[in-house]
């Protein structure tokens, strides 16, 4: 059985194994966080991460009954979290909070955390798991001093997204780029093939160049001198009775 907390966190409420859990503060990790979890471990895929350790470290459970009131009874699961599009809840293995699956997984993304930040971030002297450790620790224990349990999807997320103070790596940036571009091409309408060689032949949409053509011929007669002016304004006249002769029918011959 597990609720809702006033955190919008789900915490265990009871437990039906036979195995001794401390229920004091048990947290469980919900589909909508155990996805973003997914996601901020892709990039880790490039230095190593291991899924296997993943797997081991969550118990699966799917939703059995809703009992109201912000309480739901889960059931165990044998599915994966990397291979089905169900939505689980993830309860982290603690049985042994030191050597057992669920430390092995955060100290392999701890690792994966610092190579991956030593690439993207040109520190002066390399970031080591220690400065992560010791700065996640401290929070840890602020919070246990004001009393607040520490939910474990805060934990995860502030290894997988931490980084020092004063830096922000490249791989952050590029995602916020393309989040703007995202943002920006959406504000904008679609526009077919079809359409866009109908704008392209519509003689309303080119008035600037018109403009600048009107504006090149201006300019150029304003150069002339006045008897060369005169001689342009002649062939003008020139062209337009040519205009009008070719405009008149001709006279068909009688047979």
């Amino acid at each position: 059985m597990v609720r809702l907390g006033e955190d919008l966190n789900w915490w265990v409420d009871e437990i039906s194994d036979d195995i001794h859990w401390d229920l004091d503060g048990l947290s469980i990790i919900d589909p909508r966080q155990m996805s973003y979890i997914v996601d901020l471990i892709e990039p880790l895929n490039d230095y190593g991460f291991e899924t296997n350790l993943l797997e081991a470290a969550f118990f699966p459970f799917r939703i059995e009954k809703d009992l109201g009131q912000g309480r739901v009874h889960l059931r165990r699961a044998k599915e994966s979290f990397l291979d089905t599009e169900e939505h689980l809840f993830a309860l982290p293995n603690l049985i042994d909070e030191e050597t057992g699956p669920y430390a092995d997984f955060i100290d392999h993304i701890t690792k994966l955390r610092v190579k991956l930040l030593n690439d993207t971030i040109d520190f002066e002297q390399k970031l080591t798991m220690d400065e992560i450790e010791e700065e996640i620790r401290e929070e840890q224990n602020s919070n246990f001093i004001e009393g607040s349990a520490v939910h474990l999807f805060n934990e995860i997320i502030n290894i997988l997204e931490y980084v020092p103070a004063g830096y922000e790596s490249d791989d952050e940036d590029d995602g916020k780029a393309h989040d703007i571009e995202e943002e920006v091409s959406d504000d904008l309408p679609e526009i077919d093939e079809k359409e866009e060689e109908e704008l392209k032949k519509d003689e309303s949409l080119r008035w600037e160049e018109d403009e600048d053509a009107e504006g090149e011929e201006e300019t150029s007669l304003d150069d002339l001198d006045d008897d060369e002016e005169e001689e342009v304004e002649e062939d003008e006249e020139l062209e337009d009775f040519d205009d009008d002769e070719e405009a008149r029918p001709r006279s068909q011959k009688k047979g």
